[in-house]
């Protein structure tokens, strides 16, 4: 559900807004955020749903702010992505980008 709640660009953009912000009446992320004011309740309504964003009534408005507990699984498996990838100078195949072009040129790797 986290991923398909983040899965679209005016949800990331909502998602990065509260980031710097901390928190945010409805009304601000409509004028950042640039659509209408029915489009943009229903991504807010949609990253409520999956836990990602809270939003607290203060009459006559609702202010939300990121739940950090929601992100945290998303931030382990990106680090654990991030740890497990090989370095960019070594590719997938374990051969060095010399290597390669070497065999692809037809020539022997010393």
């Amino acid at each position: 559900m986290l991923a398909k709640a983040l899965s679209h660009p005016a949800r990331i953009a909502i998602v990065r807004m509260l980031e710097r912000r901390q928190t945010c009446v409805g009304c601000d992320i409509v004028e950042e955020i640039g659509l209408a004011q029915s489009t943009t309740s229903e991504h807010l309504r949609i990253l409520k749903a999956a836990g990602i964003i809270i939003g607290e009534i203060e009459r006559p408005r609702v202010c939300y702010s990121l739940n950090p507990a929601a992100l945290q699984p998303l931030r382990r498996f990106l680090d654990t992505i991030r740890l497990s990838a090989p370095p960019a100078s070594r590719p997938v195949s374990g051969r060095s980008p010399e290597a390669m072009a070497s065999s692809a040129n037809g020539t022997k790797d010393n």
